[in-house]
């Protein structure tokens, strides 16, 4: 009996390894939970090249959407959103401006950006030109200039 096998991993396991990889177990583990769970596959040449396949594939997706992000990036730090909003004493507003409220004027001007991907420290609350961080990809980020003005 070998002391180890090679399974290829279908999904994430602890302290075995992540989904896709290539990694040597014991046969009773493999055989009595990683593979009735499809946790695993045994390492056929046919799973192995499917993998590798799936990999090259993902790998692919994640460049051009990196690309894309970039490009939106671009377009995101080259805009800025004007808020008209009512204000009362010491220029301070009613209410105040959330990402929703950004999220609705980039709408407006033809940008689509999700509320959940912006991040505001805290809600503006005065007058005055904010810039915020807008997250696009894992490592793809861009600063939106956010200009609030009386109406």
């Amino acid at each position: 009996m070998p002391a180890t096998i090679q399974v290829v991993l279908q999904s994430d396991v602890d302290n075995v390894g992540k989904s896709g990889e290539l990694v040597r177990v014991r046969p009773g583990y493999a055989r009595n939970y990683l593979i009735p769970r499809q946790l695993a596959v045994p390492a056929t040449t046919a799973a192995v090249n499917r993998i590798t396949h799936e990999k090259a594939v993902a790998i692919a997706k994640s460049d051009k959407a990196r690309k894309e992000a970039n490009d939106v990036a671009a377009k995101i730090s080259a805009t800025t959103i004007t808020l008209h909003q009512r204000v009362g004493e010491d220029n301070k507003l009613f209410g105040s401006v959330t990402t929703k409220d950004i999220e609705a004027a980039a709408k407006a001007k033809g940008l689509d950006i999700d509320r959940k991907k912006m991040h505001l420290a805290e809600a503006i609350k005065a007058l005055g030109t904010y810039e915020l961080t807008v997250k696009l990809f894992s490592d793809v980020t861009a600063k939106l200039k956010v200009e609030v003005v009386a109406k």
